[in-house]
């Protein structure tokens, strides 16, 4: 798990559709860990409702990660420092 950090997330290869990976996400900052395996369906960067001052559009912009798990269920991770992408084959 990587530290936290006031960066972007910088994924260590590209987030492509139909690229199969699991995610790890830390919870609360402690050591609860949930874990996600899937294809991607796609990555992206939305807006919330949140009101983030000098931000574009003056929303708070979240990077999203787009899953589809084995079982046909999506899932919509969003990325923060703690969080852990890895390919898997």
């Amino acid at each position: 798990m990587s530290e936290a950090t006031d960066q972007p997330i910088k994924p260590t290869q590209p987030l492509e559709a139909g690229t199969r990976v699991r995610v790890t996400q830390q919870i609360q900052h402690k050591k609860w860990n949930a874990t996600i395996e899937g294809r991607i369906v796609r990555y992206e960067q939305s807006k919330t409702g949140s009101w983030y001052a000098h931000a574009k559009d003056d929303k708070l912009w979240l990077d999203r990660l787009v899953l589809e798990k084995d079982d046909g269920e999506i899932v919509v991770c969003n990325l923060d420092p703690y969080t852990h992408i890895e390919a898997v084959g």
